[in-house]
C-alpha cells in the first residue's frame, strides 16, 4: 500500500502524522511512504530523517493526495483537502465529525473510507488512539488556565498554588477520564485546590486512591456543577462521549455566576464543547471574554507542543496503521474489532451510530458498507 502524509494546514497545527520510526516500520512491511516536503518541520523532524528510513519526499500536498491509497493525518481535513480526496481512498486521522457537520457532508460526497482515531475503542471502552492526545491536552489545559489567570492576560490575578498565608486557586475539573485526570494531576503539582467531578464512581475512586484524598471527588450532577463552578477560579471541561457531541454541562447562567476574571478551559471543544458559552478558538487567538470570564477553547491544544505530541501519537497509531496497511481495511476490522467503531464513513454512508445520531443522519452497518464498496 502507498501511505501518504501531507503537511498539516489547520492554523497553528505543527504536528505531523508519522515519525521516522513509523516510516521504518511501514517500509519494512513492504509499503511505500510518501511525505510532503517539510511536513515534519513543525515537529523538528527534517526531510532527511524521513528519507534515511525509506520515505519518498514529494513537493506538494497534491502529490500526496494523488499518489496514496491511504492518507494519514493528524487533524480533520480542511475544505481544500477534502476536495482532493477520491472515491475509495482511505483516510486515517482525527475526524470529530459530530462537531463538524460540513466536513462530514464533504467526506460523504467524496466517497472515501474515513477512520477516526478518536472512536477506535477497546472492549474495556478505552480509546487507545485518543489517549495520548488527551494526556497532552489535559496537562496543557492546566498550564493554559494558570497563564490566563494572570492579570496581564485577563484573569483574576491568581497564582494557582498561592503562597504561605494566601489561599491557592480553586480548580474544578469536570470529567475524570484521561484528560481530566492529567489536568488534575498538573493542578495538584502546582499546589492548587482541586475538585474533580464525574458520574462514574469507579473513576472517582481511582483518583481518590491514587492521590490519597488530595483531590476532592464529587459525583457530577447539575446542582453540584452549579455550586462548584460558582466559586472556582479555573474550570476545566474534559467531558467525552465517543463519537457524539459533548453535553453542555456548564450553562450560560452558570458562567454568569462565576467570579470576574475566572477562566474556563474547554478541552471538549473538538466535540462541540461542554460549556454553553464555548466557541472554538485557535492558538493565534486563543481566548475571548464573555460575562467577565476568560474562555480558552483551542480546538487542537496538543498542536502547541508538536514534538511531544507527534511522537506520542505515532506510538499509539502505528500498530493500527500497520494492521490496516498489511491486511486491508475489511480484514483489519474483522480481525481487530476495536477498529470497527473507528470507521465513521464509508462511501456515502455514516457507519458509526453515535456520529450518525449527532449529525441527524441515517446509520448504515459498517461491515455491509465496506463489503458494498469493495464490490
Amino acid at each position: 500500500m502507498i501511505i501518504g502524509i501531507p503537511k498539516e494546514i489547520k492554523p497553528a497545527e505543527f504536528r505531523v502524522a508519522i515519525t521516522p520510526v513509523g516510516v521504518r516500520e511501514l517500509v519494512a512491511h513492504g509499503h511505500e511512504v510518501i511525505i510532503e516536503t517539510e511536513a515534519g518541520e513543525g515537529s523538528t523532524i527534517h526531510d532527511e530523517e524521513y528519507r534515511a528510513q525509506g520515505a519518498v519526499i514529494v513537493p506538494t500536498g497534491d502529490d500526496v493526495f494523488a499518489g496514496a491509497g491511504l492518507i494519514l493525518k493528524v487533524k480533520e481535513p480542511q475544505a481544500i483537502e477534502v476536495s482532493k480526496l477520491r472515491p475509495g481512498q482511505l483516510l486515517f486521522t482525527y475526524l470529530h465529525l459530530a462537531a463538524y457537520p460540513v466536513l462530514a457532508a464533504g467526506l460523504l460526497t467524496r466517497g472515501i473510507v474515513g477512520i477516526a482515531y478518536e472512536t477506535v475503542q477497546l472492549p474495556n471502552h478505552s480509546l487507545p488512539l485518543l489517549a495520548p492526545m488527551s494526556e497532552v491536552a489535559g496537562r496543557m489545559a492546566t498550564q493554559a488556565g494558570a497563564y490566563y489567570l494572570e492579570k496581564a492576560h485577563g484573569g483574576r490575578g491568581i497564582l494557582l498554588g498561592g503562597v504561605p498565608g494566601v489561599m491557592p486557586a480553586k480548580v474544578v475539573v469536570i470529567g475524570a477520564g484521561i484528560a481530566g485526570t492529567n489536568a488534575a494531576l498538573m493542578a495538584i503539582g502546582l499546589q492548587a485546590t482541586v475538585v474533580a467531578l464525574d458520574n462514574d464512581l469507579s473513576k472517582l475512586r481511582t483518583l481518590d486512591l491514587l492521590y490519597s484524598g488530595h483531590i476532592l471527588t464529587l459525583t457530577s450532577n447539575q446542582l453540584t456543577i452549579e455550586e462548584q463552578v460558582r466559586d472556582a477560579d479555573l474550570v476545566i471541561g474534559s467531558v467525552l462521549v465517543p463519537g457524539a457531541s459533548a453535553p453542555k454541562l456548564v450553562t450560560e447562567d452558570m458562567v454568569r455566576s462565576m467570579k470576574r476574571g475566572a477562566v474556563l478551559v474547554d478541552i471538549a471543544i473538538d466535540q462541540g464543547g461542554c460549556f454553553e458559552t464555548s466557541r472554538e478558538t485557535t492558538h493565534e487567538d486563543p481566548v475571548y471574554v464573555l460575562h467577565d470570564v476568560v474562555h480558552y477553547a483551542v480546538g487542537n491544544i496538543p498542536g502547541a507542543v508538536p514534538h511531544t505530541s507527534t511522537y506520542a501519537l505515532t506510538n499509539a497509531t502505528l500498530p493500527y496503521l500497520l494492521t490496516i496497511a498489511d491486511e486491508g481495511v475489511q480484514a483489519a476490522v474483522a480481525n481487530h474489532p476495536e477498529l470497527l467503531p473507528g470507521v465513521n464513513v464509508v462511501g456515502g454512508s455514516v457507519v458509526n451510530s453515535a456520529v450518525a445520531r449527532s449529525l441527524g443522519m441515517p446509520f448504515e452497518d459498517p461491515i455491509s458498507a465496506l463489503a458494498a464498496l469493495a464490490g
